[in-house]
């Protein structure tokens, strides 16, 4: 890929310490296997870090605890940015010019690509050539995960895509102030977040998870994060395909799987059980 012209646009590269804590948690837990059945040394990227490289920092502190080998790789398309974060290369972290082609020494494939508030500055018709870009460059068992979350990483929302497809969406919510979940639609990723209207799936999901809630306000007495309990035992009885449980659930995150909110107009095909995603 040497001389290759890197793939998307300049964003806007705010970002801020400890914003991207909870797709880091999510990675570090649920999705650990991924790392830990690699037999290489795993590689992981940071798309569009942005502006500081704390991101991608942070990222590579969380995830080296469950792989000490791991190596974290920050991509940025504007030079600038790249420049600005190499004096804190360090073993197992470095930084390189570039964008959804996701460049990587000899070829490697990246084992976890996570691109976060990057796709939310594009049209919603690109984010499929976008995804579909990176998952050329996963390994087997690589993730695209291709996500949204606001200023302070309060209310964070993304999508796990592996090689054959988006697989779920999670939503992660910071329990303490709650008031309604739906505030997090408008940190919907770019795929859904113009979908949140009625007749699409992903509303009817919204929609009863605010639903739960209130069904589940008798709880609030016990504190908030017993009615979010409350909350997500209600949407998994009432049939919605949670793909995960209370230990998630506590953290004010819970996992559907994509075939219950993908757009209406996608292939069948395009909407896998979400399993082990």
């Amino acid at each position: 890929m040497a001389g290759q012209r890197p793939v998307g646009t300049i964003t806007r590269g705010t970002t801020n310490p400890n914003r991207l804590r909870r797709v880091d948690r999510w990675l570090a837990g649920p999705q650990a296997w991924r790392l830990t059945q690699s037999e290489q040394p795993p590689v992981v990227v940071d798309l569009g870090f942005g502006a500081s490289p704390v991101t991608a920092v942070e990222l590579h502190e969380r995830l080296r605890r469950v792989r000490p080998d791991v190596e974290v790789v920050g991509i940025e398309i504007e030079p600038d940015r790249v420049a600005r974060a190499r004096p804190l290369e360090r073993e197992g972290l470095t930084f390189a010019l570039g964008g959804f082609e996701v460049p990587l020494p000899g070829a490697r494939q990246a084992t976890v690509v996570r691109a976060f508030n990057v796709l939310r500055q594009y049209a919603e018709p690109e984010v499929a050539a976008a995804w579909a870009t990176v998952q050329d460059r996963l390994a087997p068992q690589g993730l695209l995960v291709d996500g949204t979350c606001d200023e302070l990483g309060r209310l964070s929302s993304w999508i796990a895509v592996d090689r054959s497809g988006p697989r779920s969406l999670t939503l992660s919510w910071r329990l303490r102030g709650l008031t309604t979940p739906s505030e997090i639609a408008e940190r919907l990723p770019k795929a859904l977040i113009h979908r949140n209207v009625p007749g699409e799936p992903v509303h009817r999901w919204v929609s009863a998870v605010d639903r739960a809630w209130a069904h589940a306000a008798a709880h609030a007495s016990f504190g908030v994060r017993q009615r979010f309990l409350a909350t997500a035992a209600t949407l998994r009885s009432d049939g919605w395909p949670l793909l995960d449980g209370p230990a998630r659930w506590r953290l004010g995150e819970i996992t559907v799987a994509w075939s219950a909110v993908a757009p209406r107009d996608l292939e069948a095909g395009d909407g896998p059980d979400g399993q082990r995603a």
